[in-house]
């Protein structure tokens, strides 16, 4: 019970690597809200595990706020937030990718860090301290051709982790990434440009341990950084990706 009376947001909450966050969080004691974009999938985790379930769209500044009121109304506090809501661009040459998808990846992968901190730090920081996990991507480190600005959101979300920690270390918030290796998410389609047998033993052969990363590694990784153990821990993006960065 590693978060026993621990309140979370989780973004993106109703699917993938969310939703595998959302499980192992509430395993361990916690109380969480679900916030996703598709309302449906919000309600089927909550439904399963039993907290609140809170419809957002990560890149609109009202929304976020209504996200933000909701949980701290319901629990006069935030001590975890996850900012995992996150998409992709279809692979292409960089100068292909049409304007409305670029402001659309920026938006959600990046804005939407800046609009959950600004709803949520204020707190965090009259209350003596929490966390905030971002969940960047491998391809912020190492990134590959073809989806070029996909890439750089996650960088800017790598950089904003680092700048976000030193930041705000002396309020007692802890800032910290994960940066997975693509996994059997709705994503995984798109970063493999296509979800074909021949492209997933293309994109595995990439992998040291030879396969995915799972909603569940993403939980236990998430775990550890969001919990008391980590209390030393700031600013660190923790790979968890079989070893593709190395």
């Amino acid at each position: 019970m590693r978060l026993q009376d621990k309140t979370a947001i989780v973004t993106g909450g109703g699917s993938g690597f969310g939703a595998g966050i959302v499980r192992a969080f509430v395993r361990e004691g916690a109380r969480v809200m679900v916030a996703d974009i598709n309302a449906d999938a919000a309600d089927a985790i909550d439904a399963e595990t039993g907290g609140i379930a809170q419809p957002v769209d990560v890149s609109q500044a009202a929304s976020v706020a209504a996200m933000a009121e909701a949980a701290l109304a319901a629990w006069g506090r935030v001590d975890i937030l996850v900012n995992n809501a996150g998409i992709t661009h279809a692979r292409g040459n960089l100068e292909e990718v049409d304007e409305e998808a670029f402001d659309r990846v920026f938006a959600v992968n990046c804005k939407s860090v800046y609009l959950t901190a600004r709803a949520l730090v204020p707190a965090m920081k009259a209350a003596g301290g929490g966390a905030i996990l971002n969940v960047a991507s491998t391809a912020g480190l190492s990134p590959r051709a073809t989806l070029n600005w996909y890439n750089a959101s996650k960088g800017w979300m790598i950089t904003a982790t680092r700048t976000m920690a030193v930041e705000l270390a002396p309020s007692g918030v802890r800032v910290n990434a994960l940066a997975p290796v693509a996994g059997e998410t709705p994503l995984l389609a798109s970063f493999m440009g296509g979800d074909t047998a021949e492209n997933r033993q293309r994109f595995l052969s990439t992998i040291p341990l030879g396969r995915f990363s799972t909603p569940e590694d993403m939980g236990n990784a998430a775990l550890y950084l969001c919990s008391d153990e980590a209390s030393m821990v700031t600013g660190v993006i923790l790979e968890v990706d079989g070893g593709r960065c190395i």
